[in-house]
């Protein structure tokens, strides 16, 4: 369709649902710009984590470029790269991915990091600063414009098992405070932001443990620092109780959002997240971005993010 005749369908249009608004509610209330906004609506962007494939003990999908193919067959519109699951950082592979996400019809939309700042060693603190400046440039390399970041954690559970066990609450560091962490926090992800800004990559603080296990926690961090290119990543699944005022919370902020689901029940725990409601906050908020699929069930990989992609379409588009 021509440009030309693309305008006079939609204003023609506009003007048919226009009219059609005013007979029904018996006055012109939606206008012809308005009428048109709704025929041109963007639908909804999924993603798919390549963790969701590997989940850190699928070594028949730990290779990325599998996750890619099939996340093309499988007909979603982008890849979030989980770092811990690449086998190199070599740029000849950075730009393999970038290729095979290419020729699939896949952006690389997502980068997804970890880093702990909660440490009272400088020495610490000042090595995660490194690396995440160095995903930072990684991410540069894939053509990735967000990057998730996290506070890290106190370091004084057994292990993930333990702190999930306990629903992500843990001890601060013996000698140490929340308030000495969120200063750590904000001085280790300021030193990014030169970096961040200077590649053009986006900083997403997810709801992720630690100081941000709560939506406030998150929000202090952001507001605290207020920079354009520090943000949140949202992560649908890691609030464990009273998640939709703190969803509601993230949203305005929210870059990309991370979506969780646990078909054959969730590893570590199983959430009953309203997904037509969460559409609904992020409609509210006007958000545009990418909803990725974090698939964290005990299904089989492939089957499990089939029927979540197919869930999560069902619930944007009701």
């Amino acid at each position: 369709m021509s440009e030309l005749s693309r305008r006079h369908f939609l204003s023609a249009t506009a003007v048919g649902l226009g009219g059609l608004a005013a007979s029904a509610s018996g006055s012109s209330s939606v206008s012809a710009s308005q009428a048109e906004a709704m025929v041109t609506k963007r639908r909804q962007r999924f993603a798919v984590s390549t963790y969701s494939f590997w989940q850190f003990q699928h070594e028949s999908y730990r290779d990325i470029e599998k996750c890619i193919d099939i996340a093309g067959e499988l007909g979603f519109d982008g890849v979030e790269i989980l770092h811990r699951q690449m086998t190199s950082e070599d740029n000849g592979y950075l730009q393999q991915l970038k290729k095979r996400a290419f020729i699939n019809g896949l952006d690389l939309c997502g980068f997804s990091t970890h880093q702990g700042f909660l440490n009272p060693d400088p020495a610490v603190r000042q090595k995660n600063v490194d690396h995440t400046i160095h995903c930072i440039e990684m991410a540069y390399a894939l053509g990735i414009p967000t990057l998730r970041v996290n506070t890290g954690t106190w370091g004084t559970s057994k292990d993930f098992d333990d702190l999930m066990a306990n629903k992500g609450i843990e001890p601060v560091r013996e000698g140490c405070t929340e308030e000495q962490g969120f200063q750590w926090v904000n001085e280790g992800l300021t030193a990014c932001l030169p970096t961040a800004e200077k590649c053009g990559v986006l900083l997403g603080l997810e709801n992720h443990w630690g100081l941000g296990r709560t939506s406030a926690g998150v929000m202090k961090v952001v507001n605290e620092i207020k920079s354009p290119w520090l943000q949140v990543t949202m992560d649908t699944g890691n609030f464990l109780e009273n998640s939709i005022p703190q969803l509601e919370e993230l949203a305005p902020h929210a870059v990309l959002v991370q979506a969780k689901t646990y078909f054959g029940g969730g590893r570590w725990y199983t959430l009953d997240i309203d997904y037509p409601k969460v559409a609904q906050i992020l409609a509210a908020n006007h958000y545009k971005g990418y909803v990725s699929l974090e698939f964290e069930g005990n299904a089989e990989p492939r089957e499990g993010v089939e029927k979540s992609l197919a869930m999560l379409k069902d619930a944007f588009n009701a």
